[in-house]
C-alpha cells in the first residue's frame, strides 16, 4: 500500500472514530458532522506532518474529545475548531516536552489549565501555560524579572 492510500485509510478511520464519538458528547450540546470530523480528520495528517509525528491508531482526538467534552468553555458553535487547535497544541507540545509527559498527563495539564486559569483562551494555554511547563521540564527558571504570573498559591 502506498503512502496516499494509507494516509486516505487513516483519514476514513479517524473520520469513523470521530462520528462514533457523537455517543459520548451529545449529551453535552456537542457533535460533529461528517464534514466537520473529515476536517479534523485532514487536520490531523497535516499537525502530524508538521510536527515531524507518526501515529497510529485513533489518534489523540478521541481523548481529547473525552477530556475536554464537558469543559463550560465549549459550545457546539466553536466545537470543530477548539478540537483542531487542541489538537495542534498536544502535538507541538509532545514535540516540545521532549516526550517527558506521557499523553494522558499532558492532555490532563492542558484541560485542567483550559478550564482555569486560561478560562478557555487556547492562546493563554499554549502561549503561557504548555510553553512555561515545558522550559520547566527542561530544567528552566524563570528569572525574576520573567513577567509569568502567579496564582495564589505562589506557583
Amino acid at each position: 500500500m502506498d503512502f496516499l492510500a494509507l494516509r486516505e485509510v487513516q483519514i476514513a478511520e479517524t473520520v469513523k472514530t470521530l462520528e462514533a464519538c457523537n455517543a459520548l458528547t451529545e449529551g453535552y450540546g456537542l457533535t460533529l458532522s461528517s464534514a466537520q470530523a473529515l476536517a479534523l480528520a485532514q487536520r490531523r495528517v497535516e499537525a502530524l506532518r508538521l510536527t515531524d509525528r507518526v501515529e497510529f491508531g485513533e489518534g489523540i482526538l478521541k481523548k481529547l474529545i473525552f477530556s475536554f467534552r464537558s469543559s463550560p468553555y465549549l459550545c457546539q458553535q466553536n466545537y470543530e475548531e477548539t478540537l483542531g487547535e487542541l489538537q495542534d497544541i498536544f502535538y507541538h507540545f509532545k514535540n516540545e516536552s521532549d516526550q517527558s509527559l506521557t499523553d494522558d498527563e499532558l492532555i490532563e495539564f492542558m484541560r485542567s489549565t483550559f478550564d482555569g486559569k486560561a478560562q478557555g483562551s487556547l492562546e493563554y494555554l499554549a502561549g503561557t501555560a504548555l510553553d512555561r511547563l515545558c522550559r520547566e521540564l527542561r530544567g528552566w527558571e524563570p528569572d525574576e524579572d520573567e513577567p509569568w504570573e502567579e496564582d495564589e498559591n505562589g506557583e
